[in-house]
């Protein structure tokens, strides 16, 4: 096979790609040895391994201990919503989402008092050490984990109140706006910026990813007069997922 000015594992690589996506190669199927990678393409041990090792990376396939390598079942994605509107009721979008679809889902979280570090105070507008509140979200959908969520709340603002807690008291889980309203702050702006990167160790052990998967992440804040008095991360499997908006037209 000739190769070009491509390195030949990308070549190798590419062509396992299309007969993953064309079916040649179906999910669950054992992918070729690296002995018969090297011997139907002519390469070297190396570049068959480099190649094997770029399908792993795009989570086309995984290793399963003491078989061999397999093609990964390719998930059609969803779409998870993100809407300028306000859901009825004061129920946060996801909460509100789940109640209207056919499938039901879950969530927990757990809510502790630490210090913002250098990149959530300047998100929040705040000095480096000063309190918050720190909330850990994970939410499901037939029980897999689908999203992780993690928000930050300045302690200046909402220490001392019934909303401290973003999910116990009277308006436990109610969403950012209604709780802020209710001590009088009128939250009238949100800002989220989307980025992708490949899932921290810790989030695709949650998620169920393997090592160099990517995800989607949404740096939300929301803001009262300029002030910002929330902020959070969103992390979701880019592979599972898409982030589809629905903003008002002004």
């Amino acid at each position: 096979m000739t190769f070009g000015e491509q390195p030949a594992y990308l070549r190798v690589a590419g062509d396992l790609r299309k007969k993953i996506a064309d079916g040649s190669l179906p999910p669950h199927t054992r992918l070729p040895s690296q002995a018969r990678i090297r011997e139907e393409y002519g390469v070297s041990d190396t570049v068959a391994l480099e190649a094997r090792k770029v399908l792993m990376a795009e989570g086309l396939v995984e290793g399963r201990s003491g078989s061999g390598t397999y093609v990964r079942e390719r998930p059609v994605p969803r779409r998870i919503a993100r809407s300028g509107f306000r859901p009825v009721g004061g129920a946060t979008p996801f909460r509100q989402e789940q109640a209207e679809g056919d499938v039901r889902g879950t969530w927990e979280s757990s809510s502790e008092q630490s210090e913002a570090d250098a990149a959530v105070a300047g998100r929040l507008g705040i000095q480096a050490g000063e309190r918050v509140m720190r909330t850990r979200y994970v939410f499901r959908e037939s029980g897999r984990t689908m999203m992780l969520s993690t928000s930050w709340e300045p302690l200046a603002l909402t220490g001392r109140t019934p909303v401290m807690l973003p999910e116990e008291g009277p308006l436990g889980g109610m969403g950012v706006v209604e709780r802020m309203r209710a001590i009088d702050v009128i939250v009238d702006n949100v800002a989220e910026e989307v980025g992708a990167r490949p899932g921290l160790a810790d989030e695709l052990l949650t998620l169920g990813g393997v090592p160099g998967h990517v995800v989607i992440v949404v740096q939300r804040t929301y803001y009262a007069s300029g002030r910002a008095v929330e902020t959070a991360d969103v992390v979701i499997p880019a592979d599972r997922y898409r982030v589809a908006y629905h903003l008002p037209v002004r």
